[in-house]
């Protein structure tokens, strides 16, 4: 099994996908309230963010980079990654780049809309000089020099409601119906405790636009639970930097998942 700093059995991110791809579905107002709750407890996040909001909002991002956070990549505007052709994955991301470097923003990773690597796969990723990437899938790896980051859609808050995850939820909850946001806090809970036991990786996510239903005493609950977890919590990057200076010890660690939410 793979190890981890301070001999930590398991490795877990928390990540914040969809800042809004417009002014009207901006979650930027939401932000202070969660970067205070972030460091209170002191913690480390990651917020994969859709390029366009260094044009709509390049505030939002400076506050998210100046509490410590990391910004990662999530397409241009949402765009479904894995639908895209290897040639458009390419230049989507070189915009990206482009608008969210000229903030001073370097970027590490990119998590696909959807969750698919699509036909750019790892080749379009290392050659933009991004050093991780996190697709739907398992266990942390590492691919021509790119570490692997997967999520689970099972520790995403959106498979609690999207209809494309009906067997996810059967899995997590023993029925298709759409979970509500205690139900699903007690899945993510006890899926933080399967970590610490059992060891590996999890990149939990949570979505902006969603904090709203998630409610303010279940994101508490979250954040309490991971700022008392003795799994090595950590930004992706950093994660992502331990995997690329270990590669021998996870080498092939990781399993795609070819379910997506549509």
């Amino acid at each position: 099994m793979p190890t981890w700093p301070g001999g930590a059995c398991g490795a877990l991110c928390l990540s914040f996908d969809n800042l809004g791809v417009d002014e009207a579905s901006s979650a930027a107002a939401g932000l202070p309230a969660l970067l205070e709750r972030l460091g209170d407890r002191g913690l480390g996040a990651t917020f994969f963010v859709e390029g366009v909001n260094a044009e709509l909002d390049p505030d939002a991002l400076r506050e998210i980079s100046a509490h410590g956070h990391e910004i990662a990549y999530h397409a241009w505007r949402h765009e479904q990654w894995g639908d895209l052709s290897a040639a458009e994955q390419a230049e989507n991301l070189a915009h990206g780049l482009s608008v969210l470097t000229a903030l001073g923003i370097e970027l590490a990773g990119l998590r696909p809309p959807g969750g698919q690597l699509g036909p750019g796969g790892i080749k379009i990723l290392r050659e933009a000089g991004l050093r991780y990437v996190s697709p739907a899938g398992d266990g942390a790896g590492v691919e021509d020099g790119v570490a692997l980051l997967p999520f689970q859609w099972r520790h995403v808050d959106a498979t609690a409601l999207l209809p494309g995850l009906d067997p996810v939820r059967e899995l997590m909850a023993g029925a298709p119906d759409p979970l509500d946001a205690d139900t699903l806090v007690a899945c993510l809970s006890d899926q933080v405790d399967s970590l610490e036991r059992d060891g590996g990786f999890m990149s939990l996510v949570l979505h902006l636009p969603l904090l709203d239903w998630l409610g303010e005493h279940n994101l508490i609950a979250v954040l309490d639970k991971l700022s008392s977890t003795d799994a090595w919590l950590a930004r992706c990057d950093a994660i992502a930097g331990h995997i690329l200076s270990n590669p021998e010890e996870f080498s092939g660690g990781t399993t795609l998942d070819p379910t997506s939410w549509t």
